[in-house]
């Protein structure tokens, strides 16, 4: 479990077994998001996506606390999976980090309360499976534009992107910004605090 740029996001790599039946990994440990983090991970929803080539789903985040964390495993096609740092006041304000996730790599992405979330399906049939710290609601639940020149997200670009209505229609950053919608890094450090974690 090897931290990124942006604190509070991980990419996880676990070993794969394999011979000629198959193969077979851990997907989620709990000792060891435990050892990472300095907390358990609040299980409270699961979630199954399945995108064509090309979909584009966030950048999403929710108010903090209590945000909603996130860990994320493609279990078919691949998926570049894209962290944003939203937190205004933190050193990385801004910046967002990529990683390709995929049925043969069997990678994982955590990402903290706070940050931005995005993917971007790379084959048809691209499914993700995600563990979530806290459930979907809807008065809590935010985005940025996922093309905002501003954020300067790296997209593929052989790949025609599909967004649907709502992250279509979602704020810039700046807009975001201005309108008070972004969690504050002093939250979200006092959150983390409070949850024991030791990774910022």
């Amino acid at each position: 479990m090897e931290p990124l740029g942006i604190k509070g996001a991980f990419l996880v790599s676990p070993r794969v077994h394999g011979d000629r039946r198959g193969s077979f990994h851990e997907w989620f440990r709990a000792d060891a998001m435990r050892e990472r983090l300095g907390h358990d991970m609040k299980l409270e929803q699961a979630n199954c996506s399945v995108s064509a080539r090309g979909v584009l789903r966030g950048v999403h985040f929710a108010d903090v606390p209590p945000g909603q964390a996130k860990y994320l495993s493609c279990v078919r096609g691949a998926l570049l999976d894209v962290a944003v740092d939203l937190r205004v006041g933190s050193p990385t304000f801004g910046q967002w980090d990529a990683v390709r996730l995929d049925e043969d790599n069997r990678r994982c992405m955590y990402l903290a309360e706070g940050l931005g979330h995005a993917f971007l399906s790379l084959e048809d049939g691209t499914t993700a499976m995600y563990l979530c710290s806290e459930p979907y609601t809807p008065a809590r639940e935010h985005g940025v534009h996922p093309l905002d020149p501003d954020l300067g997200i790296e997209w593929p670009s052989d790949v025609e992107i599909v967004m649907s209505d709502r992250d279509a229609a979602a704020p810039s950053l700046k807009e975001a910004l201005d309108a008070g919608l972004l969690p504050d890094y002093r939250d979200c450090l006092a959150y983390y605090a409070k949850l024991g974690a030791t990774f910022v």
